[in-house]
């Protein structure tokens, strides 16, 4: 399988889990071709000023890398500015939220995989 950049899905995320402005998703892989083991595999840019609220993962997993920005995440309540090549992984029960604080777009690399018994 193979998918030309012209034919992958974006979706324009307004207030993405309560937060404010708007976050541009770049659908690379979807759901259903993943057959049960995750929900979003996709770049993310996330333009200055903007973010994705704090929320809570519950029988799934998410993980991003940042290719570009700086991104301030709210780790289960601890704050960290990661920069590009920096990873954050957020575990089954616990919760997080992203934004962007800089002058720059935040691109990031998202993975939200489901947690497998």
């Amino acid at each position: 399988m193979f998918r030309r950049k012209e034919d992958i899905k974006v979706r324009n995320v307004k207030n993405a889990q309560g937060g404010d402005g708007e976050v541009t998703f770049y659908d690379w892989l979807l759901p259903e071709e993943a057959k049960g083991h995750g929900r979003v595999f996709s770049k993310l840019v996330i333009p200055p000023g903007a973010s994705i609220g704090y929320h809570a993962h519950e029988g799934e997993f998410e993980a991003y890398l940042v290719v570009s920005g700086e991104a301030t995440v709210d780790d289960n309540g601890s704050q960290v500015v990661l920069h590009e090549g920096d990873m954050h992984m957020c575990v089954d029960g616990e919760g997080h939220g992203t934004r962007n604080n800089s002058d720059k777009d935040l691109v990031l690399w998202a993975l939200i995989m489901n947690t497998l018994d």
